[in-house]
């Protein structure tokens, strides 16, 4: 039988027969031994690679905590709307720089001037009405007077009528006639004396400057000249102006957001960290961010200023309640605050929102984990831009207090009349006086207000940043008539309308005198 060479290279070869020859063949067991030695190559430098890792854990790594679950954030400060209006004008755009008071959006100011000027001559009419109750006062004081004096000569007459009458010169109907004369008077001075008690219930114990009709009305203008003044909405700090929503035409009203203004002088680290690291994390341990901006190029060295207190769930908008019985442990996440210095962000300037790697040195004790380093210290913390609104509008007020509060021809003010109260008090009766009440007689006893002063408010200087310098923004009118009388009176520079009221007030307190 015979064996064909396609049947032999079919038939099965025995592991140890030799093989043939050529320049392909590799023997199993070579393959091995390389195989061998690869395996052994890649176990000693994972074992390399693992002893390296944990020789720079020991010695380095495990005194730094390290998370890519950390931002960059500040202080984003909103420009609300604080009056209604129509926008008419934006002076500010997106990603420009403003300083603080720099005028930013105007408002149509044509409804609040017209309530200012409602609200002016409102305080002006009250001025003088209680002004003339003041008047009637006096009026009434003097007719008690002239009435008490009648009723006095009555009575003298009746007392010599009395002592020539047992001699007959003196006739009994002339005893009636007196004694009738004097009911009547008595009747008289009791009329005009619950007159007088009428108006000192109005405005008895004050005086036409502190009277509260006065004083409602004198707020009512003070609140009428903040709506105007607040027509221009100015920067409340400086920074960036950004998300601006304030279009030309829009009707807003108190408490709409305009724009958003960002100090990039003032920023930190809001690092995320897992609440198993945070057991030797503490306020003033250094800290290294790397923003994602500059990479590994730029490197800041920060502080950690505190711990907030709380995970992000607790002050999430629906925080989860595990009580339902649907539990599942997360590891929660606590945000640490990480300062950043201000030299560097001015060398290598950063927005808020970006990504870091931050890494904090747990190796430096640091302070108590109560404490915390963190200050409202910078500029965007505190405004001044609305400090003079209130002494300007109290000017404008006691200026028309003052012009309305002169109603004679002769320039002689209502609260000088009130001196002549203190006549009134002869008119009372004396202690050894032998009329009472009880006999049909009213003693006028009034109630002497004195006369006091309204402080003038001294000149306000207000605050101002560096970067303003000396520059100022008058509040000035654009329309309706007279609007002179609301231009740097009703600004930031009341030297004039302050300086008109204290020669009249001291004019005044020397003519008293």
């Amino acid at each position: 039988m015979t064996t064909t060479t396609a049947d032999m290279s079919h038939a099965p070869q025995s592991p140890d027969a030799p093989q043939p020859a050529g320049p392909y063949r590799i023997h199993p067991k070579a393959i091995r031994a390389r195989r061998n030695r690869r395996l052994l190559v890649v176990a000693a430098l994972v074992l390399v690679a693992t002893v390296g890792y944990l020789v720079y854990w020991w010695t380095h790594d495990r005194f730094w905590v390290r998370t890519d679950n950390a931002y960059v954030t500040g202080n984003l400060v909103p420009v609300a709307a604080q009056a209604s209006g129509i926008v008419t004008q934006v002076l500010a755009e997106e990603t420009q720089f403003v300083n603080r008071g720099d005028l930013m959006i105007r408002l149509d100011e044509h409804q609040a001037y017209a309530a200012l000027g409602r609200a002016r001559g409102r305080l002006g009419e009250e001025v003088r009405r209680i002004a003339a109750l003041f008047i009637n006062r006096k009026q009434l004081a003097e007719k008690l007077r002239s009435r008490t004096a009648r009723l006095n000569s009555a009575e003298h007459d009746m007392e010599r009528y009395q002592r020539a009458s047992p001699s007959g010169a003196i006739s009994k109907q002339i005893l009636q006639n007196t004694a009738d004369k004097i009911s009547g008077l008595d009747a008289e001075v009791r009329e005009t004396q619950a007159e007088l008690d009428s108006l000192d219930a109005q405005i008895g114990g004050t005086t036409v400057m502190a009277h509260p009709a006065v004083d409602l009305a004198k707020h009512q203008l003070i609140e009428a000249h903040l709506e105007y003044a607040r027509q221009q909405i100015r920067a409340p700090i400086s920074g960036y102006v950004a998300k601006r929503k304030a279009q030309v035409g829009d009707r807003v009203h108190p408490g709409a957001l305009l724009m958003t203004i960002v100090p990039l002088d003032h920023l930190w680290v809001e690092a995320n960290l897992r609440e198993t690291e945070l057991q030797h994390v503490r306020p003033g341990q250094p800290a290294l961010v790397n923003v994602s901006l500059y990479g590994s190029k730029q490197t800041f060295h920060g502080t950690v200023e505190g711990l907030v207190p709380g995970s992000g769930s607790a002050f999430a908008l629906l925080p989860p309640d595990n009580s339902t019985g649907n539990f599942i442990h997360i590891v929660e996440r606590v945000p640490v605050r990480i300062a950043l210095p201000a030299d560097e962000l001015r060398e290598h300037p950063i927005r808020p929102g970006l990504s870091t790697v931050t890494s904090i040195n747990i190796t430096e004790s640091g302070q108590s984990v109560w404490t915390s380093l963190a200050t409202p210290a910078t500029a965007e913390y505190e405004t001044d831009v609305y400090a003079d609104e209130l002494p300007t509008a109290e000017s404008m007020a006691k200026e028309v207090m003052a012009t309305n509060l002169v109603v004679s021809d002769r320039g002689e003010p209502v609260d000088s009349f009130l001196e002549a109260e203190e006549e009134l008090d002869r008119l009372a009766p004396k202690k050894g006086d032998a009329r009472t009440p009880s006999e049909g007689r009213v003693s006028p006893n009034l109630d002497r207000t004195r006369e006091r002063r309204d402080p003038v408010p001294s000149s306000f200087v207000p605050r101002r940043s560096p970067d303003l310098g000396s520059a100022t923004f008058p509040l000035t009118p654009s329309i309706g008539p007279g609007s002179g009388s609301l231009g740097p009176e009703a600004g930031r520079s009341p030297s004039r309308l302050r300086s008109e009221f204290d020669r009249d007030h001291g004019a005044r307190s020397i003519r008293d005198r």
